[in-house]
């Protein structure tokens, strides 16, 4: 079977390895977003996709746009039976839907029709979902609309954070297409539409979202920090107006009468602040211009004191 891979980050990467290393298939193109300027030199960097694939001496695409005739003129001509797609970041039209033998198949990072959209993973541990999962789906013109061929269930628990159910989800993944394609190579693939009435939606992460407010309850900061953790993360204001990145937090059955943001109590490892319901103990942080550093260290330098109120 000749198949041609889409994918961008480093989720995706866990996708095209397996296709990779199973050896059963020709991967007769890798298909990824162009290179970007990232960091404070705005140096290009190439995408997690294509670094993997030139590694592996597959022929790399970067389209603007892979809706363009002479990008679908080039897709066409690498005669592919089978277009896989996982976190490429852009809509494919239907004249490549329709283009391959047995279509585009997607690798979606949620329960679909849960959390369709760019930021599945995120939303999953900010909205407090105990599983998510992978659903591999016959991809149509919708977003993230396709009929489910398969998925897998992956748990969640109380301090994961969305690098760990990342790495997760990225392992489960690629294992459940390696299946599925067998499945659709054998004839014997199921696809099972979803249900609309039960979509939830995923969007682009807003950078508004990072500041933490205080006043919603000690569970859902909690949740922010672990969905934010390790990219893009999450922050307060010092009482003297310097950031303060949160990485680490624990849930407590504490309570306390103070305003919300205030620092209630220091210890030994950590300091707590009150929520607007309940406290949260802050175990990771990291002061601007510094290292990420245990809050024992940070509280060591005199970082907050009882009463400091965070903003």
């Amino acid at each position: 079977m000749r198949i041609v891979f889409m994918g961008t980050p480093d989720f995706a990467v866990g996708s095209l390895a397996a296709l990779s290393e199973c050896g059963k298939y020709e991967i007769v193109g890798v298909v990824t977003q162009p290179d970007r300027p990232k960091g404070r030199g705005n140096k290009m960097l190439m995408t997690p996709v294509k670094e993997y694939a030139l590694s592996k001496g597959y022929e790399v695409y970067q389209p603007q746009r892979v809706k363009t005739p002479e990008f679908v003129e080039t897709l066409r001509n690498m005669q592919p039976d089978l277009i896989v797609v996982a976190a490429f970041g852009q809509l494919l039209s239907q004249e490549i839907l329709d283009m391959t033998k047995y279509g585009c198949i997607n690798v979606h990072a949620s329960l679909l029709p849960k959390y369709r959209g760019a930021a599945p993973i995120q939303y999953a541990i900010i909205k407090g979902e105990k599983e998510s999962g992978v659903t591999i789906m016959q991809m149509d013109i919708g977003m993230d609309t396709g009929a489910m061929l398969d998925k897998v269930v992956v748990p969640i628990g109380k301090n994961t954070t969305m690098g760990e159910l990342h790495d997760a989800l990225r392992a489960e993944g690629a294992k459940l297409m390696l299946e599925v394609i067998e499945k659709i190579a054998a004839g014997t693939a199921v696809a099972v539409p979803q249900n609309n009435d039960e979509a939830t939606y995923a969007s682009l992460l807003d950078r508004s979202m990072e500041r933490i407010d205080w006043s919603k309850s000690a569970q859902e900061v909690h949740n922010l920090i672990r969905g934010f953790n390790p990219a893009p993360s999450t922050f307060t204001k010092l009482p003297n107006g310097k950031s303060l990145k949160i990485w680490g937090s624990l849930l407590t059955a504490k309570h306390s009468d103070a305003a919300a943001g205030t620092v209630v109590e220091t210890g030994k490892h950590s300091f707590f602040v009150a929520c607007g319901e309940g406290v949260l103990e802050i175990t990771e942080v990291q002061p601007e211009s510094k290292k990420r550093m245990p809050a024992q260290v940070f509280l060591n330098g005199r970082g907050v004191v009882v009463g400091d109120k965070l903003e």
